[in-house]
């Protein structure tokens, strides 16, 4: 249940960001799976969880998944503050996604990816439109 310090619109703003994270989540974990596959063969849906969970080509995108996992905790919080925290999760996302570091994993898959698969630069401009501009 949500607590009503946190405005109606800005759950609705994070409920529409956290899908669209969702969504570019899948897109970069199939194309990331599909690479394992081709080096490593076929692999079971619950083998895949446990790749995900604990395998270090997945690793990057533990990023995101913490993102979409903290957006599901501050709208379902009932701290007094959950205002700033959203903006600071907007932020983080918006940093993460929007000037990927070059010099760690996820900025170099994550550009890589973008270069590389259409449905992930599409996935990318839809979260982009959700964020609000700096």
């Amino acid at each position: 249940m949500a607590n009503k310090s946190l405005p109606a619109a800005t759950v609705q703003h994070l409920q529409q960001i956290h899908a669209a994270l969702l969504n570019l989540h899948k897109v970069l974990l199939d194309d990331e799976r599909a690479g394992y596959e081709r080096d490593h063969g076929r692999i079971a849906p619950a083998k895949m969880l446990q790749l995900v969970i604990g395998d270090a080509q997945f690793a990057w995108l533990r990023r995101i998944s913490e993102l979409i996992v903290q957006i599901d905790e501050l709208t379902e919080s009932a701290e007094p503050d959950r205002a700033s925290h959203a903006s600071d999760l907007l932020a983080q996302i918006r940093g993460l996604l929007l000037a990927p570091n070059p010099e760690d994993e996820f900025g170099r898959k994550y550009t890589a990816s973008l270069q590389r698969l259409p449905d992930a630069v599409l996935a990318h401009k839809s979260v982009s439109a959700l964020l609000p501009v700096n």
